[in-house]
C-alpha cells in the first residue's frame, strides 16, 4: 500500500513538470520514483499496479479540466462528468501500466540496458496511446523538456516521442547512479552519471542548430482573441453580438495578415447575415491584405470547422481533419453520450488530407485547428513547402485551467520539431507567436480581448525530424524491446 501511495503522489507531481508550472527536472524525479518502484516489486502484477496508479494520477492531475468541457458547458450532471473523466483517465492510464510491466519483465540490472529498456517501453506506450482510437498524447513527458530545458535540442532531431525516450532513459539512470552510490562499489556510479552529461550537454549543443532559414520578407500579423464566453457563444439572441464583436476587432487592424480564432463566427457561414462577409472583406482586400476566418462551413450534408480567407488573395480554406472524439463526433456505439451532453455543431466531417498550405502575403501557412497540434507529425505533410505554421484553437471549452498553458507548450514543440513559426490565434488564450527555436516572443493575457501585432519572418529548410518523422523511435523501441525479450528467453532457456 505505501508503495502504491508513492506511485499515485509521483503520477500527480509529475503534472508540475509540465506547463504552466514548468519545472522540468520534476519529469526525471517522478519518472525515476516509479522505475525504482519497479526495482522493488515482487511481480508483474505490482508492477502493472504500480504503472496504473501512476498514470492514474498523472491524468487525474493533468487532464482533470475536461470536467469543465462536460459539465459547466456540456451540461452533464455533475456525477456522470466525474464518472467520465474518472473512466477516462483510468483508460490512459493504461499505458504507463504496460510500461511498467514491459520494463519489469525485461529488465536485465545492466545499467545501460535498463536505460535503453526504459525509454523504449516509455516512449513506445506513449507512441501507442497517441495513435490508438485516433489518439491523445496529451501529457507526453516529453512536452515537458521545451526551452530552457537543454534536452530542447533533441526536439527537431527525435521530435517529442523521442524526447520521451530520453527523458525515460534517463530517469532509469539516475536510479542506477543512486543505487550505485549506495553499493560497496559506488565508483561504478560514474559510468551512467556520464552517460546522463554526455546526453544532457549534446542537446545543449543542438540547441545552437540553426536547422532551418529565413525566407521571404518579414509579415506584419495580427492575431486577435475575441473572448467570447463559452457559455453565451451558441445563444441566438447573442449571435449579432459576436459577429459586432469580431467585425469590430477586424475593423481596426492595420496588418497584413489578420486572424480570427477557431469557429470565430458561431454560426454556419451560410446563416450569417446578408453582406456581412463582403464588409469584412471590404475592411481588408483595398489595402493588399488578408484574413484568415474560423467558422462552420457546410457541403451538402457534411459540416466543416474551417478557416477559410477573405481578401487581396485568391479564397481559400482548410477544414480541420483530424476531429475529437465525443466533442466534434460521435464514435461508434456512442450516441448514448449525446443524449447525457448539450455539444453543438457535435456531428462534423472530416476535411481531408493532405490540404495545401495558404497562399498569402508571399508565405505559405500550413494551418491547423486547435487539437491537430498534438498530433505532430500529421502536420509534416504541410513540410517543407510551407514557411509558417498558425493554430487556430478555442479552449474556452475548459475555463481558466491549465488546458491553456499545455496547449501552449504543446505547440512550443511543434516550432522546435518544423524548424518554423507557429502563430496562435485563440477565443480566451493562449494567443501567441512562438519562434522556430521554441521560444515564445510574444502572447495575449488571458481572457482578454485584444490583437497580438508582431512581425513574423517565414522559415525554409527542414529539420531531421520532419524528413523521417517517428519511424527512427518506432525503429528503436521495437527492436529494444524484442532485443530485451529475446535475451530473457535464452536466459530462461
Amino acid at each position: 500500500m505505501r508503495a502504491m501511495m508513492f506511485a499515485l503522489l509521483a503520477g500527480a507531481a509529475s503534472v508540475f513538470a509540465f506547463a504552466p508550472f514548468g519545472v522540468s527536472p520534476l519529469a526525471f524525479v517522478c519518472l525515476g520514483t516509479l522505475f525504482m518502484l519497479l526495482h522493488h516489486a515482487p511481480s508483474a502484477r505490482r508492477a502493472a499496479a504500480l504503472g496504473f496508479v501512476w498514470g492514474l494520477g498523472a491524468f487525474l492531475a493533468g487532464v482533470g479540466w475536461l470536467y469543465v468541457a462536460l459539465h459547466q458547458y456540456g451540461g452533464m450532471p455533475a456525477l456522470l462528468a466525474g464518472l467520465a473523466v474518472l473512466l477516462f483517465c483510468a483508460y490512459l492510464a493504461l499505458f504507463p501500466m504496460l510500461a511498467s510491466v514491459v520494463y519489469h519483465r525485461l529488465r536485465r540490472q545492466i545499467w545501460w540496458a535498463d536505460a535503453l529498456l526504459a525509454g523504449a517501453a516509455w516512449a513506445g506506450s506513449e507512441y501507442l496511446r497517441g495513435w490508438l482510437f485516433t489518439g491523445f498524447p496529451w501529457l507526453t513527458i516529453g512536452y515537458t523538456q521545451t526551452p530552457p530545458s537543454p534536452l530542447a535540442g533533441w526536439a527537431p532531431v527525435f521530435g517529442v516521442f523521442g524526447l520521451s525516450f530520453i527523458v525515460a532513459s534517463l530517469a532509469a539512470l539516475a536510479v542506477s547512479v543512486l543505487a550505485a552510490l549506495r553499493s560497496p562499489a559506488s565508483r561504478r556510479a560514474w559510468a551512467p552519471l556520464l552517460a546522463v552529461l554526455i546526453v544532457c550537454l549534446a542537446g545543449a549543443g543542438l540547441r545552437r542548430v540553426a536547422w532551418t532559414t529565413p525566407v521571404g520578407e518579414p509579415l506584419d500579423v495580427a492575431l486577435l482573441q475575441t473572448n467570447i464566453p463559452q457559455d453565451l457563444k451558441w445563444q441566438p439572441e447573442q449571435v449579432m453580438r459576436w459577429l459586432e464583436l469580431n467585425y469590430a476587432l477586424v475593423a481596426r487592424q492595420e496588418a497584413r495578415l489578420v486572424v480570427l480564432p477557431e469557429t470565430s463566427l458561431p454560426v454556419l457561414t451560410e446563416q450569417l447575415p446578408a453582406g456581412y462577409l463582403e464588409a469584412l472583406k471590404a475592411r481588408i482586400a483595398p489595402r493588399g491584405a488578408d484574413l484568415i476566418v474560423g467558422a462552420f462551413t457546410r457541403e451538402g450534408e457534411q459540416i466543416f470547422n474551417s478557416a477559410f480567407t477573405l481578401g487581396s488573395a485568391p479564397a481559400q480554406r482548410y477544414s480541420k481533419n483530424h476531429l475529437v472524439p465525443f466533442g466534434e463526433y460521435s464514435p461508434p456505439l456512442f450516441g448514448w453520450f449525446y443524449r447525457l451532453a448539450a455539444i453543438p455543431m457535435s456531428d462534423q466531417s472530416r476535411g481531408g488530407s493532405p490540404q495545401a498550405p495558404l497562399a498569402l502575403a508571399g508565405q505559405q501557412i500550413a494551418v491547423n485547428i486547435c487539437y491537430e497540434d498534438v498530433f505532430g507529425a500529421e502536420l509534416l505533410h504541410a513540410l517543407p513547402q510551407a514557411s509558417m505554421l498558425l493554430n487556430l484553437s478555442n479552449l474556452a471549452w475548459y475555463g481558466d485551467s491549465h488546458a491553456q498553458p499545455q496547449h501552449l507548450q504543446i505547440a512550443r514543440l511543434r516550432a522546435l520539431e518544423t524548424g518554423r513559426p507557429m502563430l496562435r490565434a485563440t477565443n480566451t488564450g493562449m494567443t501567441a507567436v512562438i519562434q522556430p527555436d521554441g521560444q515564445v516572443s510574444a502572447a495575449l493575457p488571458a481572457f482578454r480581448s485584444g490583437a497580438l501585432r508582431q512581425r513574423v519572418t517565414g522559415y525554409q529548410g527542414r529539420t531531421p525530424y520532419t524528413l523521417w518523422a517517428d519511424w527512427p523511435l518506432i525503429f528503436v523501441a521495437l527492436g529494444v524491446v524484442l532485443a530485451a525479450w529475446r535475451r530473457r528467453e535464452q536466459v530462461a532457456c
